[in-house]
């Protein structure tokens, strides 16, 4: 369990409240609009109405208090620049910072930002990969080069055992679960057979993934 500081309130900031309550973390909220305040107070400990670029309001939050500082403000680039910057000043532990373009997060970054995050481009790039192929259910890309990737079982594997197919030393990917009927299966063993009505989560570079599998 955590403490995060979570400043902004949009859809993006509303979605993170509501996942960090369901994931049992506390949650001080932060917004100027009182109606957004209000929209989160179901999920989160506490919240403040309040201009993320005072500096007299963001030191009444302590702010170095918080494993977490989430700027989570998307509409206007110069409130989460400065915001993240008075972050920094203040003694924040962790920043992470919402980026719409790359030019965004370069300036993220060099004001303060520990990490940044790109809900739309990363969006944009699970919906490519999920919908442009007829054998990919989910995708999760880890680097630029690697990713684990839901799967449809290849119609030569299904009833084979997973020491018969031996994926990773033929296909350099590692199988970390099968799924069926939306339950997974992470007690894989070289015995485990597939059948052709399962899918498979598997984690290699995207490069062979593709190739194993024709996505």
């Amino acid at each position: 369990m955590k403490s995060i500081l979570l400043i902004g309130l949009g859809r993006f900031g509303k979605q993170i409240a509501v996942r960090l309550h369901e994931l049992h973390h506390h949650v001080m909220a932060v917004d100027q609009v009182e109606e957004r305040v209000n929209a989160v107070l179901p999920y989160v400990t506490s919240a403040q109405i309040g201009d993320s670029m005072n500096e007299e309001f963001m030191s009444s939050l302590g702010v170095n208090s918080f494993d977490v500082c989430i700027v989570a403000i998307g509409e206007n680039f110069q409130s989460s620049l400065e915001t993240t910057s008075l972050l920094r000043e203040l003694g924040a532990k962790m920043i992470v910072a919402r980026a719409n373009r790359d030019v965004h997060a370069k300036f993220l970054l060099n004001n303060g930002a520990d990490e940044v995050v790109y809900p739309e481009k990363q969006l944009a790039n699970w919906t490519a990969v999920r919908y442009g192929s007829n054998n990919i259910f989910d995708y999760i890309e880890l680097d630029g080069d690697n990713a684990i990737v839901e799967v449809s079982v290849p119609p030569s594997w299904a009833g084979k055992t997973v020491i018969e197919l031996d994926v990773r030393k033929r296909h350099h990917i590692n199988l970390l679960a099968t799924k069926q009927n939306h339950k997974l299966n992470t007690m894989i063993t070289p015995d485990t057979k597939l059948s052709a009505d399962e899918t498979l989560l598997v984690l290699g570079s995207i490069r062979d993934i593709q190739k194993c599998f024709h996505t």
